[in-house]
């Protein structure tokens, strides 16, 4: 019929849903959710938290070893020459500071290990990327690494003594050839898991040989580099402390590992224990001051790591 309006109303079925504002609302949410993943608290922690969860529970574990190691003494389990008092301990830390050496001690073991630990991420880097990547270095030198890793650092001493006498060159080799494995094979299993499409992507878009392994391979496969960069701190300064114990000269001058020795060799308990307690602490700090930042900055880089 010509007076008919014959208009249809699209508002309710049709595509356009504008006008509607239980849609805005919910588009406005998705959109807040979204910007709330992919925002990081970028906020500084309160200083009154982190000393609540960083530095309390250690320094509780300290004083509950102490108070039991106290406690011990005053049972009489063993006799004092065997398990002497933690005052006693504390004496020869005090009487060391007094007479100049303690920082000595520590300067002289610090000083060897680190300069050692970057000689072997040098040699362990470029040896790493070669198992990893050239089949034929692989098949080569892929079962040798892994053999010299779990070869115990202190087999090393010996011969380095007879191969180059008492000397720092000879430090420097035993810690080489305690760390430069656990440096390569942390690398190759970091390679080992890098996903096949990144490197295919990286090939289409030109990187190639050495700009592969700069800015495709290095990145992806960092995780496990610095697991395995942990891993050969942790082999060069065990490696060092052995080379220390066992090879002594007026050369070397005194590092922990000698201290150690001399206070087996003075039937001193307490000057044994403070050099355990030095060791200890030189590796717990260079974790806390070096690996554990790189860590988390790492991680936190990925999206593994947001709060910590």
């Amino acid at each position: 019929m010509a007076g008919t309006d014959t208009r249809v109303d699209t508002t309710k079925d049709g595509p356009s849903t504008a006008g509607d504002p239980r849609d805005t609302q919910e588009l406005a949410g998705l959109e807040a959710g979204l910007d709330a993943l992919e925002s990081v608290p970028s906020g500084r922690t309160p200083l009154r938290e982190t000393l609540v969860r960083k530095v309390l529970p250690p320094l509780t574990a300290v004083a509950l070893v102490l108070v039991v190691w106290q406690l011990l003494v005053w049972a009489e389990v063993a006799p004092d020459y065997k398990l002497p008092a933690p005052s006693a301990v504390w004496d020869e830390v005090t009487d060391a500071w007094r007479q100049g050496t303690l920082l000595d001690y520590i300067w002289t073991s610090v000083s060897r290990g680190l300069l050692g630990f970057l000689m072997a991420l040098a040699i362990g880097t470029p040896l790493g990327l070669l198992v990893a990547r050239v089949t034929f270095v692989r098949a080569a030198v892929g079962p040798i690494l892994s053999g010299l890793q779990s070869l115990p650092s202190v087999a090393w001493v010996p011969p380095a003594v007879l191969w180059l006498g008492l000397n720092n060159s000879m430090m420097y080799a035993v810690i080489l050839l305690g760390a430069v494995p656990s440096i390569a094979n942390g690398l190759v299993a970091g390679i080992e898991q890098i996903p096949p499409l990144f490197l295919r992507a990286g090939r289409t878009l030109g990187a190639t040989g050495l700009r592969e392994a700069r800015h495709i391979v290095m990145p992806a496969a960092l995780p496990g580099y610095l697991a395995g960069l942990k891993q050969g701190w942790a082999f060069s300064w065990r490696s060092l402390m052995a080379a220390e114990i066992i090879a002594s000269s007026p050369d070397l001058g005194v590092g922990l590992g000698q201290l150690l020795e001399n206070g087996r060799n003075n039937a001193s308990m307490s000057q044994v224990f403070l050099a355990i307690f030095l060791i200890l602490l030189v590796g717990i700090a260079i974790d806390l001051l070096i690996f554990s930042p790189l860590e988390r900055r790492v991680l936190r880089g990925r999206g593994l790591l947001v709060t910590r």
